[in-house]
């Protein structure tokens, strides 16, 4: 089976760079892989987070859209309980009018932050992450024209083509409602590294056809390492290890460490053992060993598609990482 590359960009602020800086190698980023034939940019959401630019990916989606030709681009994804489901629906129904073809709609259901951030997002109330599967039925009603909420609302501007509703989960149960409402589903394995094949089994077994889609598509997301030679990969992997680690510790740092800082710091045991867990998260290795694993992970998950998310430092060896994952699997360049 061939296996399909797509790319997830978090917008990581690396050392000694700026947040604006990682917003332009967000979109230094989407042009080469876009050259080098990967099938899908998706930008996540992040709020608060100190360490990530990436905070409005349906702003940035418009931007890589226009500076890309080919891929496609979308978001990985909208935090959907923070909004209104019919200025989504306006959003991306408006991005799929100037892009056509070429615009993924991807949403989860976690708040992603803290109380305060959830509670800023949402007028001072916490959001109603139970009304999720309900938000999704009307988003994607939506989004083909009609008015599920009985408000006589439309989402316009009107078109020929609908953009695809991705949901993103870490669990069963966001798989079985995207296969319920024959929508596509990704199993964030960066996030969760426990119940991926299950998670995509139930997805397959509750999918129901629809007119929007008839056959079921999945794919997976993972952090990836990449480096000349094993030694290379866990030199570079060892920044992610730490800033993985302060994150579960509740640690805020304004950006991703270079290796250099991580091999100065001492872990305990329960830290080491965390790190260990946390390589569940990842695939680390020279091109080849990353290649295979990739290819089992597919395997294992009966999927065709791997959305790999990297970060490292510097920029340069994220851009050289994506370049050799290109030319293992023979993309196809442009």
């Amino acid at each position: 089976m061939a296996i399909q590359l797509s790319v997830l960009d978090q917008s990581p602020i690396l050392q000694g760079s700026s947040p604006q800086e990682a917003l332009q190698q967000t979109i230094e980023l989407a042009k080469r892989v876009d050259q080098l034939g990967y099938k899908r940019f998706w930008m996540s959401e992040h709020h608060s987070a100190q360490s990530l630019a990436g905070s409005t990916p349906e702003l940035l989606t418009g931007i890589i859209a226009q500076a890309t030709e080919r891929i496609k681009v979308g978001t990985g994804g909208v935090l959907l309980p923070h909004y209104s489901t019919y200025k989504v629906a306006e959003i991306f129904r408006t991005l799929e009018s100037l892009y056509p073809g070429r615009i993924d709609l991807g949403v989860g259901r976690a708040p992603g932050g803290m109380p305060g951030v959830n509670y800023a997002l949402n007028k001072g109330k916490y959001p109603d992450v139970q009304s999720f599967p309900k938000q999704v039925a009307d988003l994607l009603s939506y989004l083909e024209g009609g008015s599920p909420e009985g408000y006589q609302a439309y989402a316009t501007p009107l078109g020929p083509t609908v953009p695809p509703v991705w949901i993103l989960g870490s669990s069963g149960s966001s798989a079985g409602l995207a296969g319920e409402l024959g929508a596509n589903y990704t199993f964030a394995q960066f996030i969760n590294p426990d119940g991926g094949p299950a998670a995509i089994q139930q997805y397959y077994d509750h999918f129901i056809p629809s007119e929007r889609q008839k056959e079921p598509s999945a794919s997976a997301a993972v952090f990836t390492v990449v480096g000349n030679t094993e030694e290379e990969a866990e030199y570079l992997a060892s920044s992610l290890d730490v800033s993985l680690l302060m994150a579960d510790q509740g640690q805020i740092r304004n950006h991703f460490m270079s290796p250099e800082e991580a091999q100065r710091y001492t872990f305990s045991y329960f830290e080491a053992e965390r790190v260990k867990y946390n390589r569940n998260r990842m695939i680390v290795g020279n091109v080849e060993s990353v290649k295979q694993q990739l290819e089992q992970m597919a395997a294992d998950f009966q999927i065709d598609e791997i959305i790999a998310n990297i970060i490292v430092y510097p920029f340069e060896k994220r851009l050289e990482s994506y370049e050799k994952l290109a030319q293992a699997f023979q993309l196809n360049r442009k």
